[in-house]
């Protein structure tokens, strides 16, 4: 089969010889968030086989994906497509455009609520978060995250000219500002004593410092959750893929991006 080609015909999906392209758990989501589009399917379903052969699909815990251009289908979770909190689908409160090139937070109330729980669902000591953004604006904005006093889990591109960064510990100024802001960007966690981050497939930070607890409260997208309820820094971005899991190796984190990657490209949207 092919890594990345595919063809249709007759409403299915081939790769490049004409091999039937089918996976249960890309079917699942297509079916719950009513995906109709040929492109989109492939996309999904070419995005899932890939993340199964390199061995990543089982360090997800919610995938979003963006795809199919309304809050209906950009609510579910690609792992578990049920419309429940307990699938950790999300639920957009306050402000969101929502189209093809995925949804955008208006940067003073739009935020979504995962009702992912660190502290119930990840690892201490391996943990990751990613987050793409199609928008470049200097502002002081959270994409994703929770902080609750030392616990804190978040990932932003950049704060008042500093490279902020936190994984299940107490977040400082730290390594590189990711600007432009665009792209996408990978906030690992392999062990106890190390963080690492990748921007647009490159590791750019590896930093020494202790996990300290998992938060209690829910991680949401758009703004931290500080604690329990939207708070400051509402972000402004476009996002069209966002991801919480186990920690990556360095290969894992590559691989991840080179489908992630892929994935934008079909769907014509890539940074």
């Amino acid at each position: 089969m092919s890594r990345f080609g595919y063809r249709t015909r007759l409403g299915l999906i081939y790769d490049d010889i004409l091999t039937p392209i089918y996976d249960a758990d890309a079917q699942a989501f297509i079916t719950a968030a009513g995906i109709t589009d040929l492109n989109q399917q492939a996309a999904i379903t070419n995005l899932v086989i890939g993340l199964k052969t390199d061995n990543l699909w089982t360090k997800m815990k919610a995938i979003y994906p963006f795809v199919g251009g309304t809050a209906t289908t950009h609510k579910f979770n690609l792992v578990n497509p049920a419309d429940t909190n307990a699938a950790f689908r999300l639920t957009f409160s306050g402000g969101w455009v929502h189209d093809i090139n995925g949804a955008t937070p208006n940067g003073s109330n739009g935020f979504a609520d995962t009702y992912l729980t660190p502290s119930t669902t990840l690892s201490l000591n391996s943990t990751h978060l990613s987050y793409y953004s199609r928008t470049n604006i200097s502002a002081n904005q959270v994409e994703m995250g929770i902080t609750v006093a030392t616990k804190e889990l978040y990932l932003i591109y950049s704060y008042s000219g500093l490279g902020f960064k936190g994984l299940n510990t107490t977040a400082v100024a730290s390594g590189t500002i990711f600007t432009p802001t665009t792209g996408f960007l990978i906030g690992n966690r392999p062990n106890a004593t190390t963080e690492k981050y990748y921007w647009k497939g490159t590791l750019t930070d590896t930093i020494a410092r202790n996990s300290i607890g998992l938060a209690p409260n829910k991680i949401y997208l758009g703004c931290y959750n500080n604690p329990a309820s939207p708070s400051f820094f509402y972000s402004s971005k476009q996002t069209v893929f966002s991801s919480i899991g186990d920690g990556l190796t360095d290969t894992e984190a590559a691989n991840f991006y080179t489908r992630v990657q892929d994935f934008q490209t079909t769907l014509g949207r890539q940074i």
